[in-house]
C-alpha cells in the first residue's frame, strides 16, 4: 500500500463535476461518488452513482472486490482485505489479489469535459480459465448535498439497446447511460443502510439507502472489462473501441502535466459558461470569490498558466457590483452573492501580478483595458461607500461590517451567531487596501495622496506597542479608539503575502517572531494563539461546536504562503535563507500531501499537534499558495518582494 486506506482520492471533469472515494472503496461521506455531473457547471451538482458491488467469479468461487460499511458497523463484504496495491496515478488504480496466481486492477478515470466516468478491470499476467466479473452500479439521483432513502418514487426502469442500458431514478434528474462490452440483467434491488463515518464526525446525519436496477457481467478470461457511465444523453454510448480511445486522449492529456502537482492545481480550473473559474475545494464547495483570487496566484499565475489567468479575470470583471465583486454563486437558483469586504481586493492583486508578468502584446485586444477599468471600478465603488458599511474613512483606512454579517475571510457563522464579526478595521483588510491604493495609483495619480494619508494612518494606528505587534481590528464596532487585540495571523499580511509591504524595519520582524513563536505550525498558522480565551484546540464535533473553533485556533495552511514570504521580507532572500525556509516550513507541509486528500493539501487542521487535517479534503488555496511558496524559493525575483509604498515607488 501507498498511502492509507482512509486517505481520499478525486477526479474532476473540469465542468465542476467530480467523483471521490477513500483507498479501502469504503464510502465515508455522502459526497463520495462516481459520477457527480455539474448540472449547470460549475454548480447543481447531481450525485447519480454513488458506487459498486463489484465480485470475481473463478468457477464456483465468489471473491468480493468491494467495501460497503452498513448500520449499526458492519463491514460486508470486505473487498479491501484483497487489496495488494493502490496507485494514484495517472488515475485511482486497485490491485486485487484474489489468489496466489490472480490479480485483477480495476481503475477509475473521469473524462476532461464531459460527465463521463470510465471503469476498466484487467487481469494481470497469464489469464486463467473461468474469471468472471459482475458488477451492480449503486445509485440515488439526489442534490449532492442531501442524502437518499428507499421511497416509492424511485423508478428502477431500464431502457435497453444493443449498446447501452439507460435508467432515470426521478423526472428531472439527468439520465444514467451505461455501456460498455459487459453483459446486463435487469434485476432491481435496494441496498439500506449504508454508514458514512465523516457525516457522523461532523454531527450529521450519516445513513443512505441506495438501489440497483441490475447486473453487469464480463468474462475476464477472454478481455478487459470497461463500463461507461454518463449523465449526457447527447453522448453516444461508449463501446470497449471508444472507452479505449477517451482513456488513450486522457492519458495523454494528463502526461503533458510536469508532475502530479500541477495536474492536481488543474483539478481546481473549470469552466463557467464561455470562460474560466476556480473551484474553492472538493467536494462541497464551488467557485468563491476570495479563494479564486487568492488561488490563482499560485495555480495560474505563478505556474505560468496566464491564458487561465487571463479568462479568469475577465470572466470576473463582468460581475463588478458598486466596487464589489461576489464572494460566491450558490449552487442553485439565486443570483451571485455581494457579501465579502476582500474579495473585491484580492482581485486587484491577482490583476495586478497577472499584468506584471504578461506582456500587453499577448493579451486579447481590449482585455488588460478591461481589467484595469474593473480595478478602477472596485476603488471608486469602496472609496464612495457601498454594502454592508464599507467606505474609506477620514483617516483613508478602510472600514467595514455590521452586525450579523461576516465579511472578512474569518466568515464562520451559525444561525445569527457571526463568529468571529471583526467589524471595523481589520488589519489584513488595510494591507490589502493600502496595496489596492498603491496599485491604482499607477494609472490615476488621484490615488496617490490617499495611498499616502492611509498609510500613515496605518503606522499610527495599528501597533500595539504594549505587545510588540499590531492589533487585529481598530475601531472596533466603528467605535473610535476601540481596539482587538487578539494574537491573529492577519497582521502577517502587513509584512508579506501582497505585493507590497506595509510593515517594514524592527515591526516587522516583530510580527513575524510573534507570529512564528505563536501561531505556527507544521502545517500552516493557527488561526487563534493558544493563550487567547476563544482558543479552540480541535475542530471536531456538531455543526455549532466546529464552526465555533474554525478561526478559533483551526490551522489554515494556505497563510503559509504569506508567512514565508513575509519571513524571507525581513531576513533576506539569500540562497541560503530560502535553502533554510523550504526545510523549515515547505517541506512539513509537502509531507500532508497524502494524509487526507492525496496529492492535495487539505482546508485545514486541529490547532494542537499532531494537526490532524480537517474540512475540505481538497482545497484550492491550500495547494495554490503551496505552488507559489514553492516558485518563491526557488526564484523570489519571479514573485513581487518590494518594500516602498511611496506613490513613487515602482
Amino acid at each position: 500500500m501507498t498511502t492509507s486506506q482512509n486517505a481520499e482520492w478525486i477526479e474532476t471533469d473540469g465542468l465542476g463535476g467530480f467523483a471521490s472515494g477513500t483507498v479501502s472503496g469504503i464510502r465515508t461521506r455522502r459526497y463520495h461518488g462516481l459520477l457527480i455531473p455539474a448540472v449547470a457547471p460549475p454548480a447543481s451538482r447531481m450525485m447519480l452513482v454513488n458506487g459498486i458491488e463489484a465480485w470475481i467469479e473463478v468457477g464456483s468461487d465468489r471473491f468480493a472486490i468491494s467495501t460497503q460499511h452498513y448500520h449499526p458497523d458492519v463491514v460486508v463484504p470486505d473487498g479491501r482485505s484483497r487489496l495488494a496495491l493502490f496507485e494514484s496515478e495517472p488515475w485511482p488504480t486497485w490491485t486485487f489479489r484474489i489468489g496466489p496466481s490472480l490479480s485483477v486492477r480495476q481503475e477509475f478515470l473521469l473524462v476532461q469535459d464531459s460527465p463521463q466516468a470510465i471503469l476498466w478491470w484487467r487481469i494481470v499476467g497469464t489469464r486463467p480459465k473461468d474469471v468472471v466479473l459482475r458488477v451492480r452500479p449503486l445509485i440515488s439521483g439526489r442534490d449532492y448535498h442531501a442524502l437518499h432513502h428507499e421511497n416509492g418514487s424511485f423508478d428502477s426502469s431500464a431502457v435497453e439497446d444493443a449498446a447501452a442500458v439507460r435508467w432515470r431514478p426521478y423526472t428531472g434528474v439527468p439520465a444514467i447511460t451505461a455501456s460498455g462490452n459487459g453483459a446486463y440483467r435487469h434485476e432491481p434491488a435496494w441496498f439500506r443502510n449504508f454508514r458514512y463515518d465523516e457525516e457522523r464526525r461532523r454531527g450529521l446525519d450519516d445513513t443512505e439507502d441506495l438501489a440497483s436496477p441490475g447486473e453487469f457481467s464480463w468474462d475476464l478470461s477472454a478481455r478487459d472489462a470497461t463500463l461507461v457511465l454518463s449523465a449526457d444523453d447527447d453522448l453516444p454510448p461508449a463501446s470497449f473501441e471508444r472507452a479505449t480511445a477517451l482513456t488513450d486522449q486522457e492519458r495523454r492529456r494528463r502526461a503533458a502535466f510536469a508532475r502530479p502537482l500541477e495536474r492536481a492545481a488543474d483539478q481546481y480550473i473549470v469552466r463557467r459558461g464561455a470562460r474560466k473559474t476556480i473551484i474553492a475545494g472538493y467536494p462541497w464547495f464551488t467557485d468563491w470569490g476570495r479563494d479564486t483570487f487568492i488561488s490563482m496566484r499560485g495555480l495560474c499565475i505563478a505556474a505560468g498558466r496566464f491564458d487561465v489567468a487571463a479568462d479568469i479575470l475577465l470572466a470576473w470583471a463582468e460581475t463588478v457590483s458598486d466596487g464589489m465583486l461576489p464572494n460566491r454563486f450558490p449552487d442553485r437558483g439565486e443570483g451571485p452573492e455581494y457579501n465579502s469586504v476582500d474579495a473585491s481586493l484580492w482581485y486587484v492583486v491577482a490583476v495586478h501580478d497577472f499584468l506584471r508578468r504578461v506582456r500587453s502584446t499577448k493579451l486579447a485586444r481590449g482585455a488588460e483595458e478591461r481589467l484595469r477599468q474593473a480595478v478602477a471600478s472596485i476603488l471608486d465603488g469602496y472609496a464612495a461607500g457601498t454594502r454592508f458599511r464599507i467606505r474609506m474613512d477620514d483617516d483613508g483606512l478602510l472600514a467595514c461590517g455590521q452586525a450579523g454579517v461576516q465579511l472578512t475571510w474569518m466568515d464562520a457563522k451559525v444561525g445569527d451567531w457571526v463568529v468571529t464579526p471583526r467589524v471595523g478595521k481589520p488589519v489584513e483588510v488595510q494591507a490589502l487596501w493600502l496595496n489596492a491604493l498603491r496599485i491604482a495609483g499607477a494609472d490615476d495619480s488621484k490615488w496617490n495622496a490617499r495611498l499616502e494619508k492611509a498609510a500613515a494612518s496605518f503606522n499610527a494606528r495599528f501597533w500595539n506597542e504594549a505587545r510588540g505587534r499590531l492589533f487585529d481590528v481598530v475601531d472596533a464596532d466603528h467605535e473610535s479608539g476601540k481596539n482587538d487585540g487578539s494574537l491573529r495571523p492577519n497582521q502577517i499580511f502587513a509584512v508579506g503575502g501582497l505585493p507590497f509591504q506595509i510593515l517594514s524595519g524592527e515591526p516587522a520582524r516583530r510580527v513575524v517572531s510573534v507570529v512564528q513563536a505563536k501561531l505556527l505550525t507544521p502545517v500552516g498558522l493557527r488561526s487563534l494563539a493558544p493563550e487567547e480565551p476563544a482558543y479552540h484546540p480541535h475542530y471536531l464535533g456538531s455543526v455549532h461546536e466546529r464552526d465555533g473553533a474554525y478561526h478559533q485556533g483551526t490551522v489554515w495552511p494556505w497563510l503559509m504562503g504569506p508567512f514565508v514570504e513575509a519571513w524571507l521580507r525581513v531576513n533576506g532572500t539569500t540562497p541560503k535563507n530560502r535553502a533554510e525556509a523550504r526545510k523549515r516550513f515547505y517541506d512539513p507541509l509537502i509531507a500532508q500531501l497524502g494524509r487526507l486528500g492525496i496529492g492535495h493539501i487539505a482546508e485545514i487542521a486541529d490547532a494542537d499537534a499532531p494537526h490532524d487535517p480537517r474540512g475540505c479534503p481538497f482545497q484550492a488555496w491550500s495547494l495554490g499558495e503551496l505552488l507559489r511558496m514553492e516558485k518563491l524559493l526557488a526564484d523570489p525575483e519571479a514573485q513581487v518582494i518590494r518594500t516602498d509604498m511611496s506613490a513613487n515607488a515602482r
